[in-house]
């Protein structure tokens, strides 16, 4: 028997128009920054001008901080291969920081010892700050802002009165915040290569080894690493920058262990009581209280610049918000979730908020505002734009944007130029010199003189002839440092002189020695006026002779 298949029906199939084939667009490679030409002149002005504001008056204005004067005694310490510190180092802050400013120092210390300063030697800082400022910008791009949105931050984050001023100050912030932006770059390269990802691990750690407090917004930058990488090495490129990171953190608790000095112990320092220590400092209050020390601290920023702090908040809660209808929200995730993150930190009840804790947010501030601009500048321009469009509506839009353009420019430019003006002539820092030169000119025996300073003026006098450590004391460690103590068995009766600037008036309190020198001596020299005075006083029955007394009058302004 044969089987046969049925016979196939007749059908009549019609005939099918051939498609069109798909034309797929091209994809552009992402564009270069240093390719860039117009990117690369934008950029250069910017600056030029941002160097030119900050770097003007810098020695004088603001302030010397008594930090600057610590953190720059340590990198001198460095140099001079005397170990971490001028004193005992305790793990207060991991030595990153002041050995990069020691890097930075180096030269000009070698060429002259007495620029090792903190009013002079400010201008290292001019460097970190061109750093961060073209890595902003960099950053900007990358996260798909226009140019004129990325000069827009660029210009906010250099410019701004408060970067300005803190800026200038050779604070572990400032260095941290170069690294931080460095490792947000790398997470949104382009061109996606493993190495970035491995890189931005590196550059993450080195921002949380010079500051520790980086650590926080580590969380934001995985999220940029994750929104940037390629979906299909995504999982590995980021399991190696937190392995990059992690093993390079680690070297610091590993260099206390091998010190012996990784816990507690008779006769020694350790990480885990500089650890206890900043973890259980008093706090300063919580930041909305009037009566809280946060409140006065976020007044100061106020004071600076309320256009950054606020506006950048705004614009952090805009991306925050509309990060799902938004690609310009969703480009910039991680910044405004930076800024998020640092904001709650800050708004801890009894957490303690130091003055340059703003720093680290400063770059964010000024991406999130600028990238909430862009945001509302497409959504005036372009938004529900039809190619049927009628003029008048095309020229209403431009005439609004023009007119926010104007309101925001008339309300920015003034409080900025006199924030600005206030940085370049000022100077604040006058009776600090007063008295340094007062002290070296009219005590007659530097080498046999014990004197209490602020780290502000430490330095200044090592250059003047007093001797490092046990001649010219840092005011703190004749309380708190046992090796300093063991040298004063007669307490302040050891002492010659105390420079009372407003550091010293204020934490005396707290410090037995320092408040009995205080209460057991008399003025000498007087510079500056009111609370911003720096007083010289001689101890009680101290053997030290000057060439004469005498008041310095008023020797300079207050800020």
């Amino acid at each position: 028997m044969t089987s046969t298949l049925p016979a196939a029906t007749s059908t009549t199939v019609p005939a099918q128009r051939p498609r069109a084939p798909k034309i797929v667009p091209a994809v552009r490679p992402p564009l270069r920054f240093r390719s860039s030409r117009a990117d690369l002149v934008l950029c250069g002005v910017l600056l030029v001008a941002i160097l030119v504001v900050q770097g003007w008056n810098i020695a004088d204005y603001p302030t010397l901080s008594d930090d600057e004067g610590t953190y720059l005694a340590q990198a001198w310490a460095v140099q001079q291969g005397s170990g971490l510190a001028h004193y005992t180092y305790w793990y207060d802050h991991p030595p990153l920081g002041w050995i990069q400013i020691a890097a930075l120092t180096w030269l000009p210390a070698q060429i002259d010892p007495s620029l090792m300063t903190v009013g002079s030697m400010r201008v290292a800082m001019l460097l970190v700050s061109a750093a961060s400022a073209v890595l902003l910008y960099v950053l900007a791009r990358r996260l798909s802002l226009p140019p004129w949105a990325a000069g827009l931050a660029m210009a906010i984050f250099g410019l701004s009165p408060l970067s300005v001023v803190l800026q200038r100050e050779i604070f572990l912030d400032n260095i941290a915040v170069m690294w931080t932006l460095l490792a947000f770059c790398l997470a949104a390269s382009p061109s996606r290569h493993l190495w970035h990802h491995f890189g931005a691990g590196i550059a993450a750690a080195a921002g949380v080894l010079t500051k520790e407090t980086m650590l926080v917004i580590l969380p934001a930058l995985v999220v940029t690493m994750w929104r940037h990488g390629h979906r299909d090495t995504r999982k590995f490129a980021l399991t190696g920058a937190v392995t990059a990171c992690v093993l390079i953190g680690l070297a610091y608790p590993l260099f206390a262990l091998l010190k012996g000095e990784l816990f507690p112990g008779a006769g020694h320092v350790s990480l885990w009581d500089g650890i206890t220590y900043q973890m259980s400092r008093p706090g300063s209050g919580f930041i909305l209280d009037p009566g809280s020390g946060s409140y006065g601290v976020l007044r100061s920023w106020l004071y600076y610049d309320r256009v950054l702090l606020l506006g950048g908040l705004a614009g952090a809660v805009l991306l925050l918000v509309t990060w799902r209808w938004s690609v310009t929200a969703r480009a910039l995730a991680g910044p405004a979730l930076t800024v998020g993150i640092l904001a709650v930190v800050a708004l801890r009840p009894s957490g303690y908020l130091p003055a340059m804790y703003v720093i680290q947010a400063l770059p964010f501030l000024a991406l999130v505002l600028a990238g909430g601009t862009a945001s509302v500048a497409h959504a005036v321009l372009r938004r529900w734009r039809g190619a049927e469009e009628r003029a008048y509506v095309t020229w209403g839009r431009r005439v609004t944007a023009a007119l926010l353009v104007a309101a925001a420019a008339a309300y920015v430019v003034p409080r900025w130029y006199d924030g600005d003006r206030t940085a370049v002539t000022v100077d604040a820092n006058a009776p600090y010199r007063a008295a340094s030169h007062w002290l070296g000119a009219q005590v007659a025996n530097p080498q046999d003189t014990r004197i209490l300073v602020d780290d502000a003026l430490w330095l200044d006098l090592v250059h003047q002839g007093y001797r490092p450590g046990l001649g010219v004391i840092w005011f703190y460690k004749a309380d708190l440092d046992p090796a300093v103590t063991k040298t004063m068995p007669g307490g302040w009766r050891d002492l010659d002189f105390v420079v009372a600037s407003p550091t010293v008036r204020r934490d005396a309190v707290d410090l037995p020695n320092v408040k009995a020198a205080m209460a057991h001596s008399t003025p000498v020299a007087t510079f500056g006026e009111g609370a911003d005075r720096i007083e010289i006083r001689q101890v009680t029955g101290s053997t030290a002779t000057t060439a004469g007394t005498g008041t310095g009058g008023s020797a300079g302004g207050s800020r």
